[in-house]
């Protein structure tokens, strides 16, 4: 019987549990795939706690916005997958019906995209959410061009390790930021033109001297939190701030320097865009050709291992992507 990791109430990983259910026929314009690997987000960690900001059911909740696998069966009317297609999982609002912790599970068939060629189950389990973020909000928000620099905070995360990587495809100087000395080295070796260890190095005097002085064009950050407006400051006049998360859960303090742009940028916002969909598509693709996208995996588990791999991912001390395989 095909299993479903499900919680009934939220609380710490030992609330998921495994169970058996069978699978369901995919109704028109739908596809069912049978799942190979499934990316970690934030999101799940949140959902599964009861931090998730929006309203999701309960009790026998699914869990999961990103995977990837092979078309098992399609719906009436889906004329562009077929069954044996490998596909990912474009993000999924509705996770707490139709998630992606199990061996199978059946989606709109708007919701999925081709899996690129030369890409194994465990990179593409870690493409979308990353990298879909990644270029949304600094390609499509802050319009980052050729040689801009880019500041980006919790850079070891795999939205930060994905934003390294698409601003160096695009041409542009990602300086990445970590609280970690001993992170240093292998985000230099991830991409990152320069890196800002916090623990030990001034954040403004290391932007000024990678910089010549001038500040970042663009400030990607991941943390908001109390040290928004500080490190707004490391900004040039007319520069642009991203935020696109919360990992520091307290009100953050709002930027009064200026001229100064500021997007709050959420995964899912163009995903209602088949257009957007097509040019991140496109974009990931063309990065996994040249070589300069490819997903850092932290560390792999398996579905039997999801309350460890939610665990793991808590820690926060990861470098990367967590993968679970089916």
């Amino acid at each position: 019987m095909p299993r479903v990791v499900v919680f009934d109430q939220t609380g710490d990983p030992e609330v998921l549990r495994v169970v058996d259910e069978p699978v369901t026929a995919p109704a028109a314009g739908e596809v069912r795939i049978r799942i190979e690997a499934i990316g970690l987000n934030r999101l799940d960690s949140m959902m599964r706690a009861g931090t998730f900001p929006r309203p999701f059911h309960l009790p026998h909740a699914r869990l999961g916005c990103e995977g990837t696998g092979i078309v098992d069966a399609v719906g009436e009317g889906v004329e562009e997958f077929r069954v044996g297609d490998a596909v990912i999982v474009t993000a999924l609002p509705t996770m707490d019906r139709n998630g992606t912790y199990a061996d199978y599970t059946t989606v709109p068939a708007s919701a999925i995209i081709a899996r690129p060629d030369g890409l194994d189950a465990v990179h593409a389990a870690a493409l979308w959410v990353a990298g879909s973020t990644a270029y949304g909000a600094l390609v499509e928000k802050a319009h980052m061009r050729p040689a801009d620099h880019v500041l980006i905070t919790a850079a070891s995360s795999g939205v930060g390790l994905a934003a390294i990587q698409v601003a160096n495809q695009i041409g542009a100087v990602p300086i990445a930021v970590t609280r970690h000395i001993a992170k240093k080295e292998a985000l230099l070796a991830a991409g990152a033109a320069a890196v800002i260890a916090t623990e030990e190095d001034d954040l403004h005097e290391s932007v000024r001297r990678v910089t010549g002085g001038v500040g970042v064009d663009i400030i990607l950050d991941s943390v908001m939190g109390p040290g928004l407006s500080d490190l707004a400051q490391t900004a040039r006049p007319g520069g642009t701030l991203v935020a696109v998360g919360w990992l520091d859960p307290r009100p953050p303090s709002f930027p009064m320097t200026g001229p100064l742009t500021i997007h709050r940028y959420v995964g899912f916002e163009l995903l209602a865009d088949p257009g957007a969909v097509r040019r991140i598509a496109a974009f990931l693709a063309a990065g996994v050709r040249s070589g300069t996208m490819q997903p850092t995996i932290d560390s792999v588990f398996t579905l039997d291992d999801i309350s460890q791999a939610h665990r793991h991912l808590e820690r926060g001390d990861q470098i990367g992507k967590i993968v679970v395989t089916v």
